[in-house]
């Protein structure tokens, strides 16, 4: 240790000389000795005494000095662990390499050299993509070019402070346990930082570095051109769509994939087109969030008379959906709208284009907080089903098992606005699923109808779906724990919530779920995130969980209807069970809860 450091604390002093010989990075540096020479102690155990936990999502957090935050030495850190993890657990790994991207985020291109260089010191083949990419550009590029993993740095739709660092694993999905828990204590076993790990120079220099991105966009628009069921159309087409990349990597992804289905260019929002690591004109720069992330996109298309918007998150990995309706106000589409006519579309065009193959073979799948409407058409249509836990790191890898058993996977979704069109890329992709609606689109109007109304003919014929999400922003763990184990209490969970008799629980963190013969929970159980669905006498589904990369609170709530239902009491439904569970479940005034922001 290159200094001695006394603060009175001697667990203290021990991780503030650790941080200052291990870290190279000078403004990193002159953040913790600042802290040190103002004796802002409490800050200091902050930033150092708790290690920034990497999960299944890799790692997300706000950048800054220590331990605790996104910075050179945790990304060396978490890079040598993943390396020898690697090396430890699969074969030829010199050979097959890495490939590593990077969003426009401040810090982004940085932490993919500094990880680059992690590998290249140990003689490790990298493939660094030259420029920004979306997220899953990675995922493909980890299949297409063999290689043992994908490392993606990006924090999505995170505020702007905030970074990540995403693992895709040699099959191109993420990362399931045990494997984040392998990857986390091979982390904490190569905590002290080599030399070369911190000579970014390699990048340039080193033979085994190159750069994928001419390679792997030629693959992908190949295999996204065969995804286009209607081609003739798009080129006969002057559909109006406007696009906003949310100031993040997408415009020149998304401009691509128009021109490979044959689209007509889309209307830019120039104030949002280029990458900008600020997102200066957003509050949030989560189209998630709906009319108050796409004011500008609307504006936009007002303005030039367009009445279809799709826009994508900073990575690209997710798409957002509005449409204007003849009143001149824009309806913005639920995750689980779009899961409803993308799985329509894609079993739609499926069936004309393989009249043979039987429908026994084909799949879809949803999380199991996502509308349920995909299992409705299933049990219609004769498709197979999944459902699965929240995260495309199940999905994507379920698809993979599924491919390999024969079936042929068609959609997955996830009501987080996350799409997985095909099975070409096993995770969420906002650039192909944005190609794809924009096809749907196109079609819809050459018969004179809107997404509106194909949705609603989806819910005529399979039953309508009134399913709503939302959250509460919560800061202390401590609390979040106590609302949840006031809801279990021993295994003592209610048996009403309002006026909603409770028909059966399932607790996706204990394992317990009463509506299985032996009491326990099908789906993998997760000790260490909060999930609770509950079930009802009348078939509506509530459930509650955490978010594992935010301080939220979710809650999703599902009232489904047979076919030819009341759509206005559906909702009226609805609103009230999402009424009883925020006042009796989640309790937000006792619990200090901050409600989800209006604008």
């Amino acid at each position: 240790m290159e200094r001695n450091v006394d603060t009175g604390d001697a667990a203290l002093d021990e991780k503030l000389e650790e941080w200052l010989a291990y870290d190279q990075y000078q403004p990193t540096r002159d953040e913790i000795l600042s802290l040190l020479h103002d004796k802002n102690y409490d800050e200091l155990r902050n930033l150092l005494m708790k290690r920034l936990a990497f999960g299944t999502a890799g790692l997300r957090a706000k950048m800054g000095a220590g331990n605790s935050c996104m910075n050179d030495l945790v990304v060396i850190q978490t890079t040598q662990g993943l390396l020898r993890h690697i090396q430890a657990s699969l074969s030829e790994v010199e050979k097959r390499g890495v490939v590593i991207g990077y969003d426009a985020r401040h810090n982004s291109k940085r932490f993919a050299q500094l990880s680059s260089a992690v590998f290249l010191s140990q003689g490790i083949r990298v493939y660094l993509f030259s420029d920004i990419v979306p997220t899953p550009y990675v995922a493909y590029a980890v299949r297409h070019l063999g290689c043992v993993a994908g490392i993606t740095i990006t924090a999505s739709h995170n505020p702007k402070q905030d970074n990540g660092y995403k693992v895709f694993w040699d099959n191109g999905a993420q990362i399931i346990p045990p494997q984040d828990e392998l990857i986390a204590k091979s982390i904490n076993e190569n905590l002290e930082p080599r030399s070369a790990s911190w000579n970014t120079s390699l990048v340039t220099e080193s033979p085994l570095c190159s750069d994928p991105l001419q390679d792997i966009s030629a693959a992908y628009h190949r295999q996204l051109a065969a995804a286009s069921y209607h081609r003739v159309e798009n080129e006969n087409s002057d559909f109006l769509f406007t696009y906003t990349p949310m100031h993040g990597v997408g415009q020149q992804f998304a401009a691509d994939a128009f021109r490979v289905f044959g689209l007509k260019p889309f209307i830019s929002v120039k104030e949002q087109a280029e990458p900008d690591p600020d997102f200066p004109t957003v509050t949030f720069p989560n189209p998630e969030e709906g009319k108050s992330a796409l004011n500008l996109a609307m504006a936009t298309a007002d303005s030039r008379g367009s009445t279809v918007i799709l826009a994508n998150d900073p990575d690209a990995d997710r798409l957002a959906v509005a449409e204007k309706r003849p009143d001149g106000t824009w309806h913005v589409f639920s995750g689980n709208e779009i899961g409803a006519l993308f799985a329509w579309w894609l079993w739609d065009n499926h069936k004309r284009s393989h009249p043979d193959l039987p429908a026994s073979k084909v799949a879809m799948m949803s999380s199991t907080v996502s509308s349920k409407i995909i299992a409705t058409i299933a049990s219609q249509e004769g498709f197979h089903f999944d459902e699965t836990l929240t995260g495309f790191k199940w999905m994507g890898n379920l698809t993979k098992q599924r491919t390999e058993e024969g079936y042929k996977v068609l959609f997955a979704f996830e009501e987080a606005i996350g799409f997985m069109v095909g099975s070409e890329v096993l995770d969420k992709d906002g650039v192909s699923a944005l190609a794809a609606m924009a096809e749907m689109a196109v079609h819809l109007n050459t018969q004179k109808k809107t997404l509106s109304s194909q949705l609603d003919d989806i819910y005529q014929k399979y039953g309508y779906h009134a399913a709503n999400t939302s959250y509460y922003i919560c800061h202390s763990a401590e609390t979040i724990a106590r609302i949840f184990n006031r809801l279990r209490a021993n295994a003592e969970y209610p048996s009403h919530c309002g006026d909603f008799v409770i028909k059966s629980v399932r607790d996706l963190t204990t394992g317990y779920d009463n509506a299985q013969p032996d009491c326990k929970s099908v789906l993998p159980v997760s000790s260490s995130s909060q999930m609770i669905t509950f079930t009802f006498e009348d078939g509506s589904v509530a459930t509650l969980r955490t978010s594992g990369t935010e301080p939220k609170i979710k809650y999703y709530t599902e009232v489904r209807l047979p076919p030819g239902g009341d759509k206005a009491t559906a909702q009226q439904h609805l609103e009230k069970l999402q009424q009883q569970l925020v006042e009796e479940f989640l309790q937000p005034e006792k619990n200090g809860l901050i409600p989800r922001p209006t604008s």
